[in-house]
């Protein structure tokens, strides 16, 4: 049976995607609001039948339907200039992390660490434990520190791919021979999940993402203890 929260979208993890959440519910109200009055204006004309000669022609009603949208888009593009803002580059981000899709999985790099590196598999469906969630469980997550600034640099090594983590509001596309960035801050720990959303070849939906935000102090020890292995 289908589950009704399913029909949204997911819990935000942070403060950028409860900007783009509320951004997506102001701009459906707007979109509501038009839809009703523009099928008000259709059923006066069907059903009515003194048909008001406002809804035909005149000077009044050209003037009504220019000056309304472009209103109306202004009401939308204020907010919408604010959230390319929040987006815009973090001058001094905390961990930097190169993210190289292949075909097909995805592997990282720590630039802030030497040799902190390893590759991300999906784990096979006779594999995964009990809990574990089917094509979207890997082997090695991505491991950052919550509540801190994060910058991933996100590049391919043969097609397109796209990084996306729908809880954070982050998607980039991963293209061979150039560095596209993107930047986010986790405002919880947890398990985040995610999946490359370009479609890159016949194991496109096989090379999932999952990100684990722990506190600073956990994230130092699995540094220390990465590097030690």
């Amino acid at each position: 049976m289908a589950n009704w929260t399913q029909l949204g979208l997911q819990d935000a993890s942070s403060p950028l995607m409860e900007e783009l959440i509320y951004f997506h519910d102001y701009t459906l109200i707007i979109l509501t609001l038009i839809t009703i009055m523009v099928f008000y204006g259709l059923a006066s004309l069907l059903f009515s039948s003194n048909t008001n000669r406002f809804f035909l022609e005149g000077q009044s009603l050209e003037t009504v339907w220019t000056i309304i949208p472009a209103i109306i888009l202004i009401f939308i593009a204020l907010p919408s200039l604010q959230l390319l803002y929040l987006m815009d580059e973090v001058n001094n981000p905390f961990l930097t992390i190169k993210a190289i899709g292949h075909q097909w999985y995805w592997s990282y790099e720590y630039a802030d660490y030497r040799e902190l590196e390893f590759d991300s598999y999906m784990v096979p469906t006779p594999d995964l434990k009990t809990g574990n969630p089917r094509l979207l469980e890997v082997d090695n997550r991505l491991i950052i520190p919550s509540q801190i600034p994060i910058r991933v640099l996100v590049t391919s090594s043969d097609v397109l791919h796209s990084w996306t983590v729908p809880s954070l509001g982050v998607k980039m596309d991963a293209v061979p021979g150039r560095l596209n960035q993107v930047n986010f801050f986790i405002s919880r720990c947890g398990l985040f999940y995610g999946q490359c959303s370009e479609i890159c070849g016949a194991n496109h939906s096989f090379m999932p993402i999952v990100i684990e935000a722990i506190n600073f102090h956990n994230f130092e020890n699995w540094v220390s203890n990465f590097l030690n292995e």
